[in-house]
């Protein structure tokens, strides 16, 4: 996902069932076995997904480990009727710890983090390597869009008013990281091409132009 180079969800999946297949053998110590379709029969009967928040410095944006460690959309493609598991994740970052699904603290992320104007602004101050993770935070975000479908449109299209449809904004990612800007509107790209957001055609083409431009600025011509 971090690259963009995957053919489809179907790809995402058996790599996770692949990769997280294993189990201790008692009889041969040490000695991890291929047991990737007991795993698929157990997640075929799973009802409810869970992970844990338990530090405020890391979000479920900040990495990639927990969208890749997220089953929801597995789940749904093993079990018989189809049907997605319910996705919860437990805050436990402060004393008064809190249970929420999955879609409202990506979305609480989202509104914390990517769409705050006290963080992007911070970020930015900070030059080149702040851009970059405008841009890493947006491409985590799409992460739950493909394992979890976890993500509201309007996050894509807040995201979009605030990084992209801003002339003055995308001067500021410009300059500071083009590398970064690139990857950014290549990922808002992506997002629509992979059916995760839903925009307006204007939108779809302020976009391509951009990708031309700042690539042409890359490249030096």
């Amino acid at each position: 996902i971090e690259n963009g180079g995957w053919e489809g969800e179907q790809q995402l999946q058996e790599q996770f069932t692949s990769r997280k297949g294993f189990a201790f053998n008692a009889d041969r110590p040490g000695i991890l076995d291929d047991k990737a379709d007991m795993f698929k029969s157990s997640l075929k009967k799973v009802d409810v997904t869970f992970q844990n928040l338990d530090s405020s410095e890391i979000s479920l944006t900040d990495v990639s480990h927990y969208f890749d460690s997220d089953p929801t959309k597995v789940v749904g493609s093993l079990r018989t009727d189809g049907k997605k598991p319910s996705s919860f994740v437990a805050d436990t970052t402060t004393a008064n710890g809190q249970v929420r699904t999955l879609s409202e603290t990506v979305r609480l992320d989202a509104r914390t983090k990517l769409l705050n104007p006290k963080f992007y602004e911070g970020m930015l101050k900070s030059g080149y390597e702040g851009t970059r993770e405008i841009t890493k935070r947006l491409r985590n975000t799409m992460g739950w869009s493909a394992t979890a479908g976890a993500v509201d449109n309007f996050v894509y299209e807040d995201a979009n008013d605030v990084f992209i449809a801003d002339e003055e904004m995308q001067k500021r990612l410009l300059e500071t990281n083009p590398n970064a800007f690139r990857d950014m509107v290549t990922t808002f790209l992506e997002a629509n091409g992979r059916g995760y957001w839903e925009t307006s055609e204007e939108n779809l083409d302020r976009l391509r132009q951009l990708y031309a431009e700042v690539d042409d600025k890359i490249e030096g011509l």
